[in-house]
C-alpha cells in the first residue's frame, strides 16, 4: 500500500473498525471513530483561528486526550506540530515562539504572548463546526521538536519527512492494530514518535499524566500492552518496586518494549533482559536531528554487554580524535554519524547552524568507541566530561555505580570549580527514603570505581534529578550549586 496522508490515517483506521479504542488516558477512552469526528471539529476551530498548511503550530499541552487530538487537528490542516513542555516559564516560551513563528499556540493563556493567537487548555470548539472529514493535505514536514531552551538558546528540529506513512507498514518490531503504552512526556521526541507511530500502525495508544511505576505495570496487566516505551530513569524506578509487587504482575503480552533517551546501566539492563525478555527488550540510541541509529535487542546485548547497538541500515558511524582522524576499533573518541542521503537531508533547525566537518559528518557531542564486529559503546557526553588533575572523568560512569545503591532513585554527577584540581566531582544523589550517610555510599562507591573517581563532595535531595524523559540538566545543577 502507498503513503498515507497523516490527515487522513484517523479515518483509515475508523473506516476498518469505528469502534474499536483508539486512544486511553487516566481512563477515559476515545473510538476510532470519536477521534476522527472530534479532530475533524476541532481543525476547522483551528482553521478559523488561522491555520493553514505548512503553518506552525505550538503545542504546550500536558499529556492527555487534548495533546493527542490537537496533534492530529494540526496535521489535517497540513501543519506542522510544534509541541513544548507545559511547564515552561513564558520568557523560555517566547524564545521558542519567535524562532517557529507560530500561526496558533495551544494551552497558554493569550495575555502570555500578544501578537500571536492562542488558545487555553480545555478549549472545546463550536459544536455547530462539522465533523466531517476535511480536504486531504499533506504537511512537508511532520514535527517540529525543540531542544536546548533550558541551557542557552532554544533550537527547533524541523524534521524533513512529511506527514504521510503507510499505515501498513510494521515498523520498529511491532504489529498492526495492537495496544501501546506511552508514559513519557509527549512533548519530548522518544516518546512522540513512538505514541504516534502506534497510532499511523491503528494501534489503542494508552498515555498516562506522568510516569508511575505501579501504574504502568497495572496498564500493562489490564490492558495486556504489546508495545511500551521507557527510559532507564523509569526503568530504575520499576525495577525499586518491593519485589513481591513487581513481580506479581503479568508482563507476559509485551512483544517489543523500546528504551532509549540515556545510558541505561548495565545491572539495570541485565535485570530487564531477565524479566521482559532478551528478544522483548530494544534499546535505540539517535538524535531528534536523526542523522543516523544504533538498535540491538537484549539477546544480542548479552554477547555485547555495554553496547548501544550497530548503526542501522541507511546510515553510517565513526569514531573521530580531536584532530579529526578516524580511530580504530576499541580507541574512545567523539561519536559522528552521516546519514546515506547526505548531510542535512533528515532535519533542519530554526535558530542554530548545523555543525558538519568534512564530508557531512555530524555529532551529538556523545563520546564512546567501535568493537571488532562493529558494535557502539557510549562512554559520555563531551560535554559533561569532568576535567578533575588531569584526568578525564565520565558523569554516566559514575553515576552508575551510585545507583545500584540501595534506596538510590535518581542521580547526577557534575563538576565544581576548584583552584587546585580544576573541578571536583560532585553527586547529587535522590534518595527520598534513605538514611543520607554518605560514609556508607562512599564505601559502596570505593567497591566499583577507581579512587579518583570518587566525588569528593555528596548533596542529598528528596526530589528526582532527571525527568520522566530521563534526561538530566547538569548545566543547570552546575549554575545553581555555584
Amino acid at each position: 500500500m502507498s503513503e498515507v496522508s497523516l490527515s487522513r490515517i484517523l479515518a483509515f483506521w475508523a473506516n476498518r473498525d469505528p469502534d474499536k479504542p483508539a486512544l486511553t488516558h487516566e481512563g477515559t477512552t476515545l473510538s476510532r471513530a470519536d477521534l476522527e469526528a472530534q479532530t475533524n471539529r476541532l481543525a476547522r476551530a483551528y482553521q478559523a483561528h488561522g491555520v493553514g498548511a505548512d503553518d506552525f503550530v505550538t503545542i504546550a499541552l500536558p499529556n492527555g486526550i487534548e495533546f493527542v487530538a490537537a496533534t492530529f487537528a494540526v496535521w489535517k490542516l497540513g501543519a506542522t506540530p510544534q509541541p513544548v513542555s507545559y511547564r515552561l516559564p513564558d520568557h523560555e516560551r517566547r524564545q521558542i515562539v519567535e524562532l517557529a513563528e507560530p500561526s496558533l499556540i495551544v494551552g497558554v493563556d493569550p495575555a502570555a504572548h500578544p501578537g500571536t493567537v492562542c488558545v487555553d487548555a480545555g478549549f472545546e470548539p463550536d459544536p455547530g463546526l462539522a465533523d466531517t472529514p476535511l480536504p486531504e493535505v499533506t504537511s512537508k514536514y511532520w514535527k517540529a521538536m525543540t531542544s536546548g531552551g533550558s541551557t542557552g538558546r532554544p533550537k527547533l528540529i524541523v524534521s524533513k519527512e512529511p506527514a504521510a506513512a503507510n499505515p501498513l507498514e510494521e515498523r520498529f518490531g511491532a504489529k498492526l492494530e495492537q495496544t501501546a503504552l506511552v508514559p513519557g512526556p509527549l512533548y519530548h521526541n522518544g516518546p512522540f514518535g513512538i505514541g504516534m507511530l502506534g497510532m499511523r500502525m491503528g494501534h489503542h495508544l494508552i498515555i498516562t499524566s506522568r510516569f508511575d511505576a505501579a501504574q504502568t505495570l497495572e496498564i500493562i496487566q489490564e490492558h495486556r500492552v504489546n508495545l511500551l516505551y521507557l527510559v532507564p530513569t523509569m526503568m530504575q524506578r520499576m525495577w525499586r518496586l518491593p519485589a513481591d509487587q513487581r513481580d506479581g504482575y503479568d508482563v507476559g503480552s509485551l512483544a517489543v518494549v523500546w528504551h532509549m533517551a540515556a545510558p541505561c546501566p548495565a545491572w539495570l539492563k541485565e535485570a530487564f533482559i531477565d524479566w521482559f525478555g532478551g528478544d522483548v527488550l530494544m534499546e535505540l540510541y539517535g538524535g531528534t536531528e536523526a542523522q543516523g541509529f544504533t538498535t540491538l535487542s537484549g539477546t544480542e546485548w548479552l554477547s555485547h554487554r555495554g553496547s548501544v547497538g550497530k548503526a542501522q541500515e541507511g546510515f553510517q558511524l565513526k569514531i573521530v580524535d580531536d584532530g579529526g582522524n578516524s580511530l580504530p576499533n576499541g580507541e574512545v573518541g567523539e561519536i559522528f554519524l552521516l546519514p546515506d542521503t547526505g548531510q542535512g537531508s533528515t532535519y533542519y533547525y530554526i535558530g542554530a547552524e548545523a555543525k558538519a566537518v568534512e564530508g557531512g559528518w555530524e555529532s551529538l557531542g556523545d563520546m564512546g568507541y567501535l568493537d571488532d564486529d562493529g558494535y557502539l559503546y557510549l562512554t559520555d557526553r563531551r560535554s559533561d566530561m569532568i576535567l578533575s588533575g588531569g584526568a578525564n572523568i565520565y558523569p554516566a560512569e559514575v553515576e552508575a555505580a551510585i545507583d545500584l545503591y540501595p534506596g538510590v532513585r535518581s542521580s547526577a554527577v557534575i563538576g565544581l570549580p576548584d583552584e587546585d584540581m580544576g573541578s571536583l566531582v560532585h553527586a547529587i544523589v535522590d534518595q527520598p527514603d534513605g538514611n543520607h550517610e554518605a560514609e556508607d555510599l562512599l564505601a559502596h562507591l570505593g567497591n566499583h570505581l577507581v579512587r579518583y573517581k570518587i566525588p569528593r563532595t555528596i548533596e542529598f535531595v528528596a526530589e528526582p534529578v532527571r525527568d520522566d524523559a530521563g534526561k538530566v540538566r547538569r548545566r543547570a545543577l552546575r549554575d545553581e550549586r555555584i
